[in-house]
C-alpha cells in the first residue's frame, strides 16, 4: 500500500515527479578528462615552442666563423669528343670553401687525391655538359661531392670557380 501511495501522490496533486539529476557515466568522464589533458598539454607545448621563455634568459648570440678559402692549382684537360670533331680543352681555376681554418692542415696532405678526382671526372665531360648555367651548377655540385669523398671525414662547404675556359 505504501507503494501505491507513492505512485498516486504526484498524479493526484498534478505535480510532476522530481527528476533525478543524472551524473555522466564513467566512460564519458574518462574521455573528457583525457581530452582536457591532451588540449592542456598541447597548449603548454605550443606556449613553450612559441616563445614562452623566461624573461631573465638572454638570447645566445651565435658566433659566425668566417669561411676559409683554399686555392687549387689550375686544371687543364681535354674534353671527350664524339668522333671527328676537333679536340676541345677545359681550363678551370677552383677554390675550395672550408667552414673552418683548422681544416686546412687536415686537407692539404689529401690534395693529390682531390686533383686526381678532378682530372678523372673532367676528362669524361663533353662540351655539351658545360652548356648554360645549369651545366655549370651540375659541375660545381659534382666536384663538391667528389672533393668531400676524397677528404672524408672532413667536409668542404663548396667548390667555387674562379675561371672556366672552354676552347
Amino acid at each position: 500500500m505504501a507503494k501505491a501511495k507513492k505512485d498516486a501522490e504526484p498524479e493526484a496533486e498534478g505535480e510532476e515527479a522530481p527528476k533525478k539529476s543524472k551524473l555522466p557515466s564513467k566512460k564519458v568522464m574518462i574521455i573528457a578528462a583525457a581530452a582536457l589533458l591532451v588540449v592542456g598539454g598541447g597548449g603548454f607545448g605550443a606556449m613553450k615552442m612559441m616563445g614562452g621563455k623566461d624573461k631573465h634568459e638572454e638570447p645566445k648570440k651565435e658566433v659566425v666563423k668566417p669561411a676559409t678559402f683554399v686555392d687549387l692549382p689550375d686544371v687543364l684537360v681535354n674534353l671527350a669528343n664524339s668522333g671527328g670533331e676537333r679536340t676541345q680543352y677545359l681550363k678551370v681555376k677552383v677554390v675550395l670553401e672550408l667552414p673552418d681554418a683548422e681544416l686546412v692542415p687536415k686537407i692539404q696532405p689529401l690534395m693529390p687525391r682531390v686533383m686526381d678526382a678532378f682530372q678523372t671526372y673532367l676528362r669524361e665531360l663533353r662540351p655539351t655538359d658545360l652548356d648554360g648555367s645549369a651545366g655549370l651548377y651540375r659541375l660545381k655540385e659534382e666536384l663538391t661531392r667528389r672533393v668531400n669523398v676524397a677528404v672524408a671525414p672532413n667536409k668542404v662547404t663548396a667548390v667555387l670557380f674562379k675561371e672556366i675556359v672552354v676552347q
